[in-house]
């Protein structure tokens, strides 16, 4: 009997790990509202070391936040766009305005106004180093209030602003204002870099990503080993999808060697299930707990997303290797509109259901956007399918039929 109790006790144990890992792989930053809050605390230690030992993260935890200070294998995915509630991606603009607004909250009194954030971002407007990059800030226009709203609501979502009255809409509008208390314990484990970027000598962007974020390792095998796993577990936890071709010779050899360890110890901690083929692995989520963007999706985009993907896949399996002009998948969704036009929402564009499936499927690994062209994936084929075609005969001589994966 107490060896059962033990058993339910340890796989209670694991489950909450696990919960506690895939929360913190869709939510870095967990503030004590959160539901999972209190499993991250509950096993911070065990979390700690292992973020540590298998992906180099660092993880923060105390009463006031849970921070995981998650560090990208690579810099190159553009994909990974902050998001207003609409699902529309920040801007260049609103990335510098939110930067802007939080070096202004490091020096802000405990509550602020929306007002007097939109005074420290036109203090900052005169920077000539912003103006010299096409930064300019007014705040007299309708949209540029907008942006600042939409970064307020942003900072909301994370806990760095909890409103105290008033509303952003009437900012905008110009008939009043928000008031926020500013929460500072959160907005002090914001920064998730290994290196203070004010310390950074280089000029560009990649230069001074690759310099924020650089690990430093000892020059030995042991050292090159952990670093390229740290590599490559990241992006199994991280990226939608792990492509071969993509990785480097010595991540390919270290992969091809440690491959069955290394998925055996991701899969049994985080819950995660391994689809490994021929052209890469997925990590996938049934629980959809880690995952801030997945397929299929409900609604008049997800459909539109999920029949898109499917011409993308056909596409694919009749033309490997070939691109499909962004044109042509434009004119495939007009097709869609038209058959589907008594489902979807009356008010959704042609165009605007083109860009959102496109940006989706980018964001999921699926495909690649070339200049004006997609190129379509391998991991896309899971969502095409063939005609049925017959496999036998029963005794009495009906057809068996089967639905062909591409």
């Amino acid at each position: 009997m107490a060896a059962e109790v033990t058993d339910v006790l340890d796989a209670q144990r694991e489950e909450e790990r696990g919960k506690a890992i895939r929360a913190l792989l869709r939510h870095p930053l967990l503030t004590p509202e959160a539901p999972d809050f209190r499993l991250v605390r509950k096993h911070q230690g065990w979390l700690t070391d292992w973020f540590a030992r298998e992906a180099g993260w660092s993880l923060h935890a105390d009463t006031a936040a849970a921070r995981l200070r998650k560090v990208p294998s690579r810099h190159v995915d553009g994909t990974r766009a902050a998001q207003t509630k609409g699902k529309v991606a920040f801007s260049r603009r609103r990335y510098v305005l939110t930067c802007l607004a939080l070096a202004a909250l490091e020096r802000a009194d405990s509550q602020v106004t929306l007002g007097w954030l939109a005074e420290r971002m036109l203090a900052f407007a005169g920077d000539p180093d912003l103006i010299a990059s096409g930064m300019v800030f007014t705040l007299g226009t309708r949209e540029e209030r907008t942006d600042l709203a939409t970064v307020a609501g942003l900072l909301i979502g994370i806990g760095v602003l909890n409103k105290v009255a008033g509303d952003e809409a009437a900012y905008v509008s110009g008939s009043g204002d928000a008031l926020y208390d500013v929460n500072r314990r959160v907005l002090a484990v914001l920064l998730a870099t290994r290196r203070g970027p004010s310390m950074v000598q280089a000029a560009e962007l990649d230069e001074r990503l690759s310099a924020i974020t650089e690990e430093l390792v000892p020059d030995t095998e042991d050292g090159r080993n952990r670093l390229i796993r740290h590599s490559l577990v990241r992006r199994l936890l991280d990226d939608p999808v792990l492509y071969y071709h993509e990785l480097s010779e010595a991540e390919r050899g270290y992969l091809e060697r440690q491959r069955g360890p290394l998925l055996k110890r991701l899969t049994e901690a985080t819950g995660l299930v391994a689809e490994v083929r021929s052209e890469g692995i997925a990590l996938l989520d049934p629980t959809r707990e880690a995952t801030d963007l997945g397929m299929p999706e409900e609604g008049t985009d997800g459909h539109a997303t999920l029949l898109l993907a499917e011409y993308l896949a056909d596409h694919l399996r009749m033309y490997p290797g070939t691109a499909v002009e962004t044109d042509q998948a434009r004119n495939e969704m007009e097709r869609l509109a038209v058959r589907h036009r008594t489902l979807w929402r009356k008010n959704a564009s042609v165009p605007e259901l083109t860009a959102g499936a496109i940006y989706r499927l980018a964001s999921l690994g699926l495909i690649r956007l070339q200049a004006d062209a997609i190129v379509p994936l391998p991991a896309l084929a899971r969502f095409g399918f063939a005609d049925p075609v017959i496999t036998g005969k029963k005794a009495d001589d009906s057809a068996i039929t089967e639905s062909k994966d591409a």
